[in-house]
């Protein structure tokens, strides 16, 4: 993977599930996991692993991207990984490939269904990924079919975009605000494995709930603000 490669994983309570994250990554690559207020070993895990360690005690998956894209060395690309185990390298090396060679702004790992582990995913959580996705790409000008963690963009480049949402809402606004400002937004279709350990959202009730209000919100509020400049 290209040297200015830098991969941020934001992680809360990941201790059991970083082996297998950061297993098989590239040799050299700078690896930042973001520990968001864990109560168990994960910061531990990360730095016995190799991995630096940032700490962000507010809670909230933007909050723990924001930090670790701070943490970065100015002019790194950063390649946002979720810390569960469910993601390849192989396919951060593809994602994060058309912003290293300029033929994007912004990459994003679409998890393509026929790539995709059997039971990797359940059909309700992909099926609300694939109307976000559209949804998101409506608003952003482009044909997208997931709002995936899986996503490379310049460490510059990203925080011009200012992005505000601290929560889960913060990987929509940031595709919401690259197609605002007239970004190259690419899709590249990547796997996906059954996550280590148990979610703090898929499979839950009011934690999955509570995730999709804050992503629509997003989405109501970024299509009302277009509504009134036009």
């Amino acid at each position: 993977m290209n040297e200015q490669v830098c991969a941020v994983l934001p992680a809360l309570d990941e201790a059991d599930a970083l082996p297998a994250a950061l297993a098989g990554r590239p040799c050299g690559l700078r690896v930042i996991v973001v520990d968001n207020g864990s109560t168990d070993a994960t910061a531990d895990v990360a730095r016995r692993l190799g991995a630096e360690v940032v700490t962000e005690p507010r809670r909230g998956f933007g909050a723990a991207c924001l930090a670790g894209a701070t943490a970065a060395p100015e002019g790194a690309i950063l390649v946002f990984m979720d810390a569960d185990g469910s993601l390849r390298w192989t396919d951060a090396e593809r994602v994060v490939a058309p912003v290293v060679s300029g033929h994007a702004d912004l990459s994003l790992g679409w998890r393509r269904r026929d790539l995709r582990s059997p039971n990797a995913m359940p059909w309700h959580v992909a099926a609300a990924n694939g109307l976000l996705g559209g949804l998101c790409g409506l608003l952003a000008g482009n044909r997208l079919h997931d709002i995936g963690p899986l996503r490379a963009i310049p460490r510059e480049t990203l925080l011009r975009l200012d992005l505000q949402d601290r929560t889960y809402g913060w990987p929509l606004e940031m595709v919401l605000r690259a197609g605002r400002a007239g970004l190259a937004v690419v899709e590249v279709p990547v796997g996906y494995r059954p996550r280590v350990g148990t979610s703090k959202v898929t499979g839950r009730l009011w934690p999955t709930a509570k995730a999709a209000t804050r992503m629509l919100a997003v989405l109501v509020a970024h299509a009302w603000s277009g509504w009134r400049r036009g």
